[in-house]
């Protein structure tokens, strides 16, 4: 049996698994793990707009980023 991976606190007890057609399979809300991702990973699509630090700091006042 392997151990279990650690993961950030907010993502204690998150399991994935991918089934033989490649679907992803998880034991947490998708909701959940995009708000934790729109958090804490900053997206790489935006860094280059002029106004993605006034995105950034919108995101993560309303946990929350608007992406266009």
């Amino acid at each position: 049996m392997k151990p279990k991976p650690r993961v950030h606190k907010d993502l204690d007890g998150l399991e994935v698994q991918i089934d033989t057609f490649g679907e992803i399979h998880s034991n947490m809300n998708i909701e959940k793990i995009n708000e934790f991702l729109n958090k804490n990973v900053d997206d790489k699509k935006l860094e280059e707009r002029e106004d993605y630090e006034e995105i950034k700091t919108k995101g993560k006042s309303k946990g929350k980023s608007k992406k266009k």
